[in-house]
Parts: structure tokens; C-alpha cells; sequence
């Protein structure tokens, strides 16, 4: 003050200026900042018990803890993979009973079906690979024991999440999957390992690296047994996902879990604490009025001349702070009005991202679903269908109900934009689910009413559509048969005219293998006739008989001649006694009439002796012979 203000002015200035009162006032407002530190803190103390009920599923998860669950393929090792994952899907099955088993060449229930995600964890940290005595890996064993561990009368979803490398020193795994399947259980396996395995070491009592061997003596490589853990879900009613990177459970729940029906548990009795900020709240604006009395004092009459009534500054500063410090912890509880501001505003895309911000902040079910509802607003359909997925994890049922009726508007709406038939019939199909859903929560709802039965009018009208494909898709079929069968007519057609034309060729040789045939008979016919001549002749008188006999026993050697050439052409033997090696003996030459006349006597000696008699009953048949 010396520096800045002359000593003449000091009097004037500090008129009504008192340091043990300013000293009292600082110390009033710093007993404000540590009660408003105080009830900014939420004090809790005192509680009431509540009674709550909670819709979920029983989930069992067994736990593979034998030997070969060391192996470090999945860094650290496959048993703390595990044990990570288990504690994901803790994170994420919030509104569920969780229990444990853990299984190697026997199984036992390590942690019953609880909601306490405490004892689940400590179920957990337990687990090792000598907690079984017991060496080996039987996963019948294990599906026996989940199976156990429900009870009989229970009408809940039973599920059991197995997570092992696959390694079954035991048969019947798959067996014992399908009677936890009759009993209504589903199972879904995670692989835990690589297929191409890791050698199982250990170091010995020096620290040495050592490795597990056979009966042999070869050193065991442990990997996961894919197709086995694939059968087991296949068979149970599940699926199989192996454990990599960090949203394996995440996609496990959202496609496996989340949409089974939930059934209402058991009632819960839960300590609700009573909240207390009011009192330090309280004591806070007591010493701010208590402070703001202490300001300064009225001045002397004489001496109003010179100075007015003055204003602490330093008061004022520190009461800004305080009243700062209310504001910006009040801010916290201020933005959600904040995103709801924006939300009836019309500004959905802020507001989605206002409520993201404190979602970062402070995981919460209605959070959640105001997400969903801006989210569905500003036609992000599928950030919509996330953030009502977590909204239903809530014991809230009137919340439960609305999340499930804005799903199911949200599905409506992405089928609405999808031209796929079948994409679009399977969204308005689960949305339809959705506001049975609702109603089942509130029967008397006349909005989700009247939204069912608009979906229900819009899946039949598409499955008219598609029927309607269905039946162009067979004309189209029908279309193409026809043509392909006129191609095939056409090449039948040109097929048949080249029958056809074969047909007539080989007529044609008919034809000409038939002529030549009448001219053989024709010649047969000419050599009988001149046989027949050749008999008249005989009865002639010698003068004429010799010159015409001569000509007609030429000619007819002639011709007897021709019929062997052709008969071995044919391939044919001259029949026994039919004259042949006779006329072959001759020749050529010329025979004399007495010759004929003998050759002739012969040829109907055999005739007569070669008459056809007609066969007799049971007698076979005689060859027949040429009729010469």
C-alpha cells in the first residue's frame, strides 16, 4: 500500500477498515469451501434394506485348469487368458446369475449361481492348475457338473460357457452335450490356445526349463481342438468363438445372450444408502450470510464527505469461488438437462453426444436409453439398437419396457431403408418380437399394441411380395426350358433327317442287294428250264439229240460254273450230291450224250431219294434241301 498509495490518502481510504474482522471473514469463507468440498463428496451414512427383482439368464462358465491350460501361446498363458475373459463377461452380464466350475480330470462347482460379482471374482482368483488333483481334461465332466448346478424346478434359460483348449483325455464329451441339450441347456465353447499349439514346459527344482514328455519319451505339444469344441455348441444349441483379442465375450453376449428371454430371479434384499449433502450444503449457506453480514461498517457522520459505505473485494472474489465451485459440480448434474435441452431443441446429434460424454462419466440404464432415444432421432439407427441393448440391462421393468419398444421401433426403421427381402423380413420380424416384449411388461400399452399389428401387416404384405417373386422366378425357369427344349427339337429334327437320308441309302442298297437276288433267280430259273429241255431231248432221235444236248450240257456247265463262283464268294460248300464235284471233275470240256444222259439218270435218283417228308410229332426236324 505504501508503494501505490501516497501516506496522505491511507485515512480516507481504510475509513471503516477493521483487520480482525476481514480475519474472521476469510475464515468463514474457507469453512464454505471445505463443507461445500464436503457435500460435493455425496456423504452417505444410514441405510434401508430393499427387496429387488431382477430379469436375466443363469450363466455357468467352466474353466479348463489342467496342465496344458500353462502353455504360453496366449501370452501370459492360456489359464490367465481365461480368467480375463471370465471377468469381461462379468463386466457385461450385469443382470445375470453367474456361477463357476472349474474341471481337469474331475470338475467341482467353485462358485454357485450368485449375483454378487464379488464372490464370482474371488471364484476366480482361485482358480490355478492344482486346484484339481486330479491330471487330465474331461469336458464330460464338466457339462455333468454345470448341469448340476441349476436347479431342477427353475424355469430359467440354462447356459453354459465352456473355456478350454479342446484337449479331452476322456470320451463322451459329446454325448454328455446332448443330454445337457434335452435338459435345456445351451453350451457355447471358447477356444483357448492356437492350432498350431506350444510345447508344455515347466522349470524342475533348479530352475531349469524343462518339458512335459510322453509315454515314449517325445516331448507333448499341447494345441486347441477346434472341431471337437465346434461339435459340442453345434450339438448343444450354441456356437464356438475362439478367445482372441478383447471383444471375444462382448460378441459372445450380443449374438448368443442377449437375445434369449430372460426370466425374473428370485427376490434380492439390497442396502440403499440415504444421502446426507444437505447438511454440509447447509452449513455452507449459513457462513457465506454470516460472512456477507461481516462487510464494512456504516462510516462516521463527519466523515461522509470524504468516503461512501465500502465494498469487500476480497469478499466478493471468494464468494464468486464458492459459488463457482457449486456451479461446476452442479454442472455434472446440469448436462444431462443439458442433452435433454438439445433433444427438444431438435439438435439429436448434440445431444447423442452429450450423453456419450457421460456415458464415459458414469455408466447408467436410463443414460443409456436417452443415447438410444437421440440416437434413433438422428436416424443412427444402429448406435440406437447398441444403447437400448444396454438399457435393458436394468432391474427397472417400466424401463425395460420402453427400451423394448424403442427397439423394436428402431428395427422397424432399418428394414424400412434395407431393399433386401430377406434382411428386411428378419429386422421387422425381431422388431414384432420386441413389442411382444413390451407388452408382456405392460399388457395395456395401446401405442406398442397398435405398432404390432402395423409390422404384422407389413410382413405379410412382403411375404405376398415374395411369393409373387417366387412364382416370376419359375415363369423365367419355364421360359428357358422351353428354349432349351426347341434347341433340342431342332437338333432331333436335323438328327432324324439324317436317319432319314441313312434310311434311304440303305434302301437303296436293299434295293440293289434285291435285284441282284432276282437275277441269281432268274438264273436259277433259266437253269431249270434248261434241264427240263435237256430231258425232252433225251427222247428225241440220236441225229438231233447229240448237237442239242451238247449245247445245253455247255451252257448248263456255264451256269453251274457261275453259281460255285458265287457260292464261294458267299463263303458257301457245294451241298452233298447236288452234282457238283461231278461237273467240277469235267471241267470246261464237252460232255457226250451219254454222259448227260448219265449225269441226268443220277440227279433224279437223288431227288426222289430227298422228297421233303413233313416232321412227326416229337421227331426233329430234317434239314431241308435245295429243290433242284
Amino acid at each position: 500500500m505504501a508503494l501505490f498509495i501516497p501516506t496522505r490518502l491511507f485515512d480516507a481510504l481504510l475509513v471503516g477498515y477493521s483487520a480482525r474482522r476481514e480475519k474472521i471473514r476469510y475464515g468463514l469463507l474457507g469453512l464454505a469451501v471445505v463443507f461445500d468440498l464436503l457435500a460435493l463428496a455425496q456423504p452417505r451414512w444410514g441405510y434401508t434394506w430393499e427387496e429387488v427383482r431382477q430379469r436375466g439368464l443363469d450363466v455357468v462358465v467352466a474353466v479348463d485348469t489342467s496342465r496344458s491350460m500353462m502353455a504360453p501361446d496366449l501370452p501370459p498363458n492360456r489359464l490367465e487368458r481365461a480368467r480375463l475373459a471370465c471377468i469381461d463377461l462379468m463386466r457385461v452380464a450385469k443382470t445375470d446369475r453367474l456361477g463357476l466350475v472349474a474341471f481337469a480330470g474331475s470338475a467341482f462347482l467353485q462358485c454357485p449361481l450368485t449375483f454378487d460379482d464379488e464372490a464370482f471374482r474371488l471364484s476366480l482368483s482361485a482358480l490355478d492348475t492344482g486346484i484339481i488333483p486330479q491330471g487330465g481334461s474331461s469336458l464330460a465332466e464338466a457339462i455333468r457338473t454345470a448341469t448340476e448346478a441349476f436347479k431342477k424346478d427353475e424355469d430359467n434359460h440354462k447356459v453354459l460357457i465352456l473355456l478350454t483348449d479342446g484337449e479331452d483325455h476322456d470320451e463322451g464329451a459329446v454325448k454328455a452335450a446332448k443330454e445337457a441339450a434335452e435338459a435345456g441347456m445351451k453350451i457355447f465353447t471358447i477356444g483357448v490356445g492356437t492350432p498350431n499349439g506350444e510345447l508344455l514346459g515347466f522349470k524342475d527344482e533348479q530352475g531349469k526349463q524343462e518339458y512335459v514328455r510322453d509315454a515314449e519319451g517325445n516331448i507333448v505339444r499341447s494345441k486347441l481342438n477346434e472341431s471337437l469344441l465346434r461339435e459340442i455348441a453345434t450339438v448343444a444349441d450354441g456356437f464356438y468363438l475362439p478367445l482372441s483379442g478383447t471383444k471375444t465375450m462382448e460378441t459372445l453376449y450380443e449374438q448368443g445372450l442377449a437375445s434369449l428371454p430372460k426370466s425374473e430371479s428370485e427376490g434380492m434384499r439390497v442396502q440403499r444408502f440415504q444421502e446426507r449433502f444437505q447438511w454440509p450444503l447447509a452449513i455452507v449457506i449459513l457462513l457465506l450470510a454470516i460472512e456477507w453480514l461481516l462487510q464494512g461498517q456504516p462510516v462516521p457522520a463527519e466523515k461522509k464527505t470524504l468516503a461512501t459505505k465500502p465494498v469487500s473485494r476480497p469478499a466478493v472474489a471468494v464468494s464468486v469461488l464458492v459459488l463457482g465451485g457449486v456451479l461446476v459440480a452442479t454442472s455434472a448434474s446440469a448436462s444431462p438437462a443439458q442433452a435433454r435441452k438439445s433433444f427438444d431443441a431438435g439438435d439429436y446429434r448434440a445431444a447423442l453426444e452429450e450423453y456419450q460424454r457421460l456415458l464415459k462419466e458414469r455408466p447408467d440404464p436410463r443414460l443409456h436409453y436417452n443415447a438410444g432415444a437421440a440416437a434413433y432421432r438422428a436416424e443412427d439407427y444402429e448406435t440406437a439398437v447398441n444403447q437400448f441393448n444396454e438399457a435393458l440391462r436394468t432391474p427397472d421393468l417400466e424401463l425395460q419396457r420402453d427400451a423394448y419398444y424403442n427397439r423394436a421401433n428402431t428395427r422397424y426403421r432399418q428394414g424400412e431403408k434395407v431393399t433386401e427381402l430377406a434382411d428386411k423380413q428378419q429386422m421387422w420380424e425381431s422388431s414384432l418380437n420386441d413389442y411382444e416384449r413390451a407388452l408382456k411388461l405392460r399388457p395395456e400399452d395401446q401405442d406398442a399394441k397398435f405398432n404390432r399389428d402395423l409390422v404384422q401387416r407389413k410382413l405379410e404384405e412382403l411375404k405376398k411380395q415374395q411369393e409373387q417373386q417366387k412364382q416370376q422366378n419359375p415363369d423365367d425357369k419355364k421360359q428357358d426350358q422351353k428354349e432349351n427344349q426347341d434347341q433340342k427339337d431342332q437338333q432331333k429334327q436335323e438328327q432324324q433327317k439324317q436317319e432319314n437320308q441313312q434310311g434311304k441309302d440303305q434302301d437303296k442298297k436293299q434295293d440293289q442287294q434285291k435285284q441282284n437276288g432276282d437275277q441269281k433267280e432268274q438264273q436259277k430259273k433259266q437253269g431249270d428250264e434248261d434241264g427240263q429241255k435237256k430231258k425232252e431231248q433225251g427222247k428225241q432221235p440220236e441225229d438231233s439229240k447229240g448237237d442239242e444236248s451238247g449245247k445245253d450240257d455247255k451252257q448248263r456247265a456255264d451256269q453251274q460254273g457261275k453259281k460255285d463262283g458265287d457260292d464261294k464268294k458267299a463263303g458257301r460248300q457245294p451241298e452233298p450230291g447236288d452234282g457238283g464235284e461231278q461237273m467240277m471233275a469235267q471241267g470246261n470240256g464237252e460232255m457226250t450224250q451219254q454222259q448227260v444222259m448219265q449225269l441226268l439218270d443220277a440227279l433224279k435218283g437223288q431227288e426222289k431219294a430227298l422228297i421233303f417228308q413233313p416232321p412227326q410229332d416229337g421227331k426233329p426236324k430234317p434239314k431241308i434241301f435245295k429243290d433242284w
